[in-house]
């Protein structure tokens, strides 16, 4: 639920020479032939799998892939969770309703067959999730397509099972909720490695090889916007003493997380390792999930929103703040989810998140310096990445534990959104 609208924008200092203030705005022309490529492309990622074949899953309906690049060594073939999300949000329209609403099914069938939302619909992949986005794709489709409340009633009921079964769980094998009523990332084998995969950051310096000794910001923002989420249809359904439960469950997440993971000074949002009792070090863009949900206070917005100069430089918004010390240690696990990297959701959120809290000019001109990076590359290229440098954005991203990958699904998707949303309609 938004928060009313202010047209604020931030004073935001700069420490980053020749850094404009805000890139140029971009025309429709400019942006016409990669938008035609991106069209073009959801074919070549787009499956159809209905029944269980060695490791793939079987799904009832059709659905998207990341990334697909002929002959390349790193192939996709299975539905992922967080992934799914984002690739539909240049596609809330009635042309693609069918796929879209489909691959939400998928997700809540794997749910309902599974107990679990896999980190991807392989038997191999269902020892873990990943980041649980799926009462926002819910309420997103409910919205885009005036879904019936019967049809909405029965999806929230799925949402509900997952985030107490899996999210909530105490025990083995979904053994998350640790601290506090706060959750980390798991993962089945009990493997600090493979519960960083879940959170889709694999991998990142904010845990220290310990993942499962971390809070994470970002998954608990996502499960009080499950709270959140689970408060506002309840009232839709006329259900309000449920609701009203949901709401002080939510309040009770927000006042341990602004305990935990919230600093004062530094104005951000930091993991929480509760197993040596305080906060994590690094500084990344997982704090502005906060925002996102709706968590943070306006004051917390304001310091928030200052705080992006610590991420922004010429192409968009740095996954962390600073280059770290294991990027000089050889034989190290690279860190693709860290600084100079900057990735497609993270940029999406944080733009959403801005324009909650009426920061419409800052959430505007990073969304800008994003789409500029996308299209100069393409311009030059000929394709999307899924990830890129975004301190020097015409060298390569810094790679990561697997090949890196073009075309991408979340890349594509997020590109045409900003373009619909600032470009189509820029006012």
């Amino acid at each position: 639920m938004a928060l009313p609208t202010r047209k604020l924008t931030s004073k935001i200092p700069r420490n980053i020479p020749k850094l404009s203030r805000r890139p140029a705005d971009l025309a429709a022309g400019d942006v016409k032939e990669a938008r035609q490529y991106i069209a073009a492309y959801w074919p070549k990622l787009t499956r159809y799998h209905p029944k269980d074949d060695e490791s793939l899953l079987g799904l009832p309906n059709r659905y998207l892939v990341p990334a697909y690049e002929e002959g390349h060594e790193f192939d996709f073939n299975e539905l992922y969770y967080w992934d799914s999300y984002f690739m539909v949000q240049g596609m809330l329209d009635e042309k693609h309703k069918q796929l879209v609403v489909g691959v939400l099914e998928n997700l809540l069938f794997t749910y309902e067959r599974f107990k679990v939302v896999p980190n991807a619909s392989r038997t191999y992949l269902m020892g873990r999730s990943q980041p649980p986005f799926l009462t926002s794709f819910i309420l997103d489709v409910y919205k885009a397509y005036k879904m019936d409340k019967r049809w909405l009633k029965r999806a929230m009921k799925l949402a509900q099972s997952e985030y107490r079964t899996v999210w909530m769980g105490t025990t083995k094998p979904n053994a998350r909720q640790v601290h506090e009523g706060l959750s980390r990332y798991y993962d089945v084998n009990y493997l600090h490695d493979l519960a960083e995969a879940e959170s889709g950051w694999d991998f990142t310096p904010r845990y220290n090889h310990r993942a499962l000794n971390y809070l994470p910001i970002d998954l608990n923002s996502l499960l009080y916007k499950y709270e959140k989420d689970f408060a506002y249809t309840e009232r839709l359904f006329g259900n309000e003493e449920v609701a009203a439960a949901w709401d002080k469950v939510c309040q009770q997440r927000r006042v341990a997380m602004n305990k935990l993971m919230w600093s004062e000074l530094k104005g951000l949002y930091y993991d929480f390792n509760y197993v040596k009792n305080h906060r994590g070090s690094v500084s990344s863009l997982a704090a502005y999930y906060p925002l996102w949900a709706g968590l943070a206070d306006e004051g917390q917005a304001q310091k928030l929103v200052d705080s992006l100069k610590k991420f922004e430089y010429k192409g968009g918004l740095s996954t962390t703040d600073a280059p770290q010390v294991t990027d000089l240690v050889p034989g190290a696990v690279p860190m693709q989810w860290a600084y100079p990297n900057g990735w497609a959701p993270l940029h999406f959120l944080v733009v959403k998140a801005l324009q909650k809290y009426g920061y419409e000019e800052d959430a505007k001109r990073i969304a800008m310096r994003w789409l500029k990076t996308n299209l100069d590359w393409f311009n030059k290229n000929g394709v999307f990445l899924e990830k890129y440098n975004v301190v020097q954005p015409a060298k390569p991203p810094a790679k990561g534990a697997y090949p890196s990958q073009t075309g991408f699904g979340w890349t594509n998707a997020v590109f045409e959104r900003f373009c619909q949303e600032f470009i189509d309609k820029p006012d």
